[in-house]
């Protein structure tokens, strides 16, 4: 699904932001990303979403050479990907509907198909009865599910969020990653950054670390004593 082969990305005038990364995630796999604040979390993440391309080395998503694909092309790989962001980047000006609505009214979508999605999304995160409110009247946590179901909306294969919980408490961040979970369920392929490292061992989940733009571990992080004898 998603496949890195000795990737390194630097920018103009700065040290390689990536190193020699090498790792495979399988479809239906759902894995963490975490590291300090400037280790390559975020420049990762954009590869996979062709916001960026690599120096060097190969990004294949869905066995599609990344560095091939042309410009004209790009918009149609990024329909399988949704991306989620600490920030939201709602438009405050358009109600919850029309927010999630936005990337099937770019693609053209009939109506109906796009009220009938819309609102599988929002029931997914829980949201149906806010589709009519606006950004503003929302509370933190819905804000980001309404990330969520814009990210999810046009059915992506792979599944991308930037710090998602950021913002939110314990509590929120928890039901934040459990509707990941759900999603992962059902066969999407789902990528986190995050700096939270106890979120992550409660998860359970396998475990990227970067380090100075490097790959340093690639597993499991174990569970606090505490927890691990409950």
């Amino acid at each position: 699904m998603i496949e890195f082969h000795n990737v390194s990305k630097r920018y103009p005038g700065s040290t390689d932001a990536l190193s020699q990364i090498d790792f495979k995630l399988a479809s239906s796999e759902m894995a963490f990303l975490t590291g300090h604040s400037g280790a390559g979390k975020s420049t990762l993440l954009k590869l996979i979403a062709l916001l960026i391309r690599p120096t060097t080395g190969q990004v294949l998503v869905n066995s599609e050479n990344l560095g091939r694909v042309q410009p004209k092309r790009i918009p149609y790989v990024r329909r399988k990907i949704g991306m989620i962001f600490q920030d939201h980047k709602l438009l405050f000006d358009r109600t919850v509907f029309d927010n999630v609505a936005l990337p099937l009214v770019i693609m053209g979508m009939p109506h109906q198909e796009i009220g009938r999605r819309v609102r599988a999304s929002l029931d997914k995160v829980g949201l149906l009865n806010k589709e009519k409110a606006y950004p503003i009247t929302l509370s933190g946590g819905q804000q980001q599910r309404v990330g969520i179901a814009r990210a999810v909306v046009n059915k992506p294969s792979i599944l991308l969020a930037d710090e998602p919980t950021g913002n939110l408490d314990p509590e929120l961040s928890s039901e934040v990653m459990e509707i990941f979970a759900q999603f992962q369920q059902v066969g999407t392929c789902v990528l986190i950054a995050s700096h939270d490292l106890d979120l992550i061992r409660r998860m359970g989940h396998r475990t990227l670390i970067l380090r100075d733009g490097k790959m340093v571990a690639d597993g499991t992080l174990s569970k606090p004593a505490s927890e691990a004898n409950q």
